[in-house]
């Protein structure tokens, strides 16, 4: 997943996934953002829907125990990610997680 944090509260970026339905078992998919905003600490986004699952995201965005950019966790995206698709019969479904991501490090030169 990528998020990038944006002017006035924008938020933009992709989630990067393998397929699990019978049409794209095992491709590679990403999932670009197609709504997104933060509020502070507060961060929520929607992805666009590719092959019937799209993902929501509502969480906070906090300094994790990384102690520079430049290492592992020093952000970190915590909350729940649900992914939306749906069943045999057509009818919408969604799993929501608690989820917890950290940041790469950055090459600070």
């Amino acid at each position: 997943m990528q998020v990038t944090i944006e002017e006035k509260g924008k938020v933009s970026g992709f989630v990067s996934r393998y397929g699990d339905t019978p049409s794209d078992k095992d491709t590679f998919i990403d999932q670009f953002f197609k709504t997104g905003q933060s509020n502070g600490r507060e961060v929520s986004f929607t992805t666009e829907s590719v092959h019937g699952v799209s993902f929501t995201f509502q969480g906070t965005f906090d300094r994790g125990p990384g102690k520079a950019p430049s290492s592992e966790a020093y952000y970190v995206l915590r909350g729940t990610l649900t992914r939306v698709g749906k069943d045999s019969d057509g009818k919408e479904t969604s799993q929501a997680r608690q989820v917890e991501f950290k940041s790469f490090p950055r090459d600070t030169q």
